[in-house]
This record gives C-alpha cells, structure tokens and sequence, in this order.
C-alpha cells in the first residue's frame, strides 16, 4: 500500500504541521497566481514550501482564494435560506 504524499519526506526536510506564516501564505499566492492551480503534490516543492499538496490545497480552498465569500449572509440569502429550509427540511 501507498504512503500518502503528506507523510514521505523529501530530502530528509521536516514537513511545517500547524499554523501557517504570513511568508508561506505569499509564496502560495505567488506561485498560484503565476502557474495557476497545478498539480498538487508537486507544488509546495515547486513553490518553496515545506508543506505537502493535501495542505497546499486546503489552504488555498478554504483561505486564499480571492473570490472567497467571507462575513455574514446578507438579508436576500438569508431570506432564500429559509424559504428553502421550510420547502425542504433540514
């Protein structure tokens, strides 16, 4: 069976685990921006970073992405919510 990617080290380099810094964030941002959304297992490699894809990847879904729809709903969507809440249930 397969390692998954996250777990073979590179060259011995000790993969970040936790918090990501402001540093990493801008080498992803860069490195997508330039070469768009590629290959992720092979990015964080390509682009300078001590991560591994599945990381990468979540990071720039859940995070970077800048047509991210952050805040509260606005009065429409939250009226569109609970108009299909009660046509469709939980």
């Amino acid at each position: 069976m397969r390692k998954p990617s996250c777990d073979i080290k590179l060259d011995k380099n000790i993969k970040n685990k936790g918090v990501w810094s402001k540093q990493e964030d801008q080498k992803l941002i860069d490195y997508i921006n330039k070469h768009g959304e590629v290959c992720w297992s092979t990015l964080p490699q390509a682009a300078g970073l001590l991560r591994c894809g599945k990381s990468c990847r979540l990071r720039w879904m859940n995070y970077l992405r800048p047509d991210l729809k952050r805040g509260n709903f606005g009065e429409d969507e939250e009226d569109l919510i609970v108009k299909l809440h009660a046509l469709l249930g939980n």
